[in-house]
């Protein structure tokens, strides 16, 4: 499994449109091949910090999704909202949940 982690810094004035359009490229996001789940949260400690969560089958369907026109408009946007570079950290992951909790 592919885990990707990310986040990027909003500004008050263009808070409510970034969350909009992170909910929308989450939604976008579940419903392509390989995507096992994508989430927008807003930072419980940092309500100016939109936080995504991903989880994707393979390396595949991450460059797959990596080249969906839209997902290349989204990241573009964010950037333009935003007074900080968006921040993206992809790893590859174990489930090791049935080994820890039997």
């Amino acid at each position: 499994m592919i885990l990707i982690t990310g986040h990027v810094i909003m500004t008050p004035e263009h808070r409510e449109h970034a969350i909009a359009l992170g909910a929308e490229h989450s939604a976008r996001s579940r419903a392509e091949a390989g995507c096992l789940a994508h989430n927008c949260h807003v930072d419980v400690e940092d309500p100016l910090r939109l936080v995504f969560v991903e989880e994707w089958e393979s390396v595949d369907a991450v460059r797959a999704h990596f080249a969906v026109p839209a997902s290349g408009a989204f990241v573009a946007e964010m950037r333009a909202l935003s007074p900080e570079p968006p921040v993206i950290r992809i790893f590859a992951a174990e489930d090791v949940t049935a080994k820890l909790m039997g």
